[in-house]
């Protein structure tokens, strides 16, 4: 199976437009254009994840004055999209169709076609946040590293071509819940990544 994007280049740089934060602030919080070919035999639905591997674990250091987050800090996953239920007769997202700009408060999920949209992580990030964006975010909420880290960070972009139609999953799930809930289900799947990084 082949995973392909016009938004950007595999293992090139994302732009802004595609990205939640900005060196200005915000990006335009697109999701990118994806497309996907070579489906094996016995597909009947797809499952969609982009995770940034590169997030810092200590979340206390992220844009803290006068500290930079050094390359070699730990890192972790930080969930910007999962979806389930992908049809098999779909082979491609549009640009701009499930996320186009910035939603505060939460953003709902949007069920269309089909397809199912998880919680990322912008869920937990923001549950402490006071000034209005602290919510349940669904679908696509793209890159937004530290501007204090030091390290380019890489958004895997990763489709699993499945045999089942649909996930038992509940209305609200994460990515380890689908994750789990498509074990021993996956035919093939492919992955391509993009960098993004708000360091000067």
């Amino acid at each position: 199976m082949k995973l392909t994007s016009d938004s950007f280049e595999h293992r090139g740089a994302i732009r802004a437009e595609f990205a939640l934060g900005a060196a200005d602030g915000f990006g335009g919080n697109r999701n990118p254009h994806l497309a996907w070919s070579d489906v094996p035999a016995g597909t009947k639905s797809f499952a969609l994840l982009c995770i940034d591997s590169d997030a810092p674990t200590d979340a206390s250091l992220a844009g803290k004055e006068g500290v930079e987050i050094p390359v070699e800090h730990p890192r972790g996953d930080f969930v910007h999209w999962v979806v389930i239920d992908i049809p098999a007769s779909t082979h491609g997202i549009p640009a701009g169709s499930t996320s186009n700009g910035i939603t505060k408060g939460g953003k709902p999920a949007r069920d269309g076609a089909g397809m199912r949209e998880g919680l990322n992580d912008y869920t937990g990030w923001f549950a402490g946040d006071g000034s209005g964006m602290r919510g349940d975010y669904h679908g696509y909420d793209g890159p937004y590293p530290p501007p204090n880290d030091l390290r380019t960070h890489r958004y895997f972009f990763r489709l699993y071509a499945l045999d089942v139609a649909k996930l038992e999953l509940p209305r609200t799930f994460t990515a380890a819940d689908g994750l789990r809930a498509m074990h021993g289900h996956v035919l093939d799947e492919a992955a391509i990544y993009g960098t993004y990084r708000l360091h000067a």
